[in-house]
């Protein structure tokens, strides 16, 4: 099964293509985590869809938010609250291809930020920083 989805895996990140290996955030129209809240995660603990009229640019793509706070703690540190990765998968980049991510697979580990692909990689992702802790 784990050969299976590694393979998956890669036939997905040939699907996603090339544009993607450069761009440094994953932002699908534009909008950083699909138009999440970053600093939601933090506060709420899950995710919260940002409003247009609370936008600021960082790193060449639209961020949105929920409330003006969450945008004023943004801006003072972004790179606190910016997932780790530029939003991409972190099983994905971890193996050395950046793949899209699904808002779902959220995780904060050690107060940073990570997306992942789908529930399967947070679950390996989760069971290899365990493997590394003991």
């Amino acid at each position: 099964m784990k050969k299976s989805f590694f393979a998956f895996t890669l036939v997905l990140f040939a699907a996603f293509g090339a544009s993607a290996q450069k761009a440094e955030v994953f932002a699908p129209g534009g909008k950083a985590i699909k138009g999440y809240d970053p600093v939601a995660f933090f506060k709420q603990s899950k995710p919260v869809m940002g409003a247009d009229s609370l936008s600021y640019t960082y790193k060449d793509v639209q961020w949105l938010f929920s409330i003006r706070e969450d945008m004023d703690a943004f801006k003072e540190n972004p790179e606190h609250f910016a997932p780790q990765y530029g939003g991409f998968c972190a099983f994905g980049t971890s193996a050395g291809h950046k793949a899209p991510t699904e808002v779902e697979t959220w995780s904060i580990v050690n107060d940073k930020l990570y997306f992942n692909y789908n529930i399967t990689s947070v679950l390996i992702l989760l069971k290899d920083i365990q493997l590394i802790r003991i």
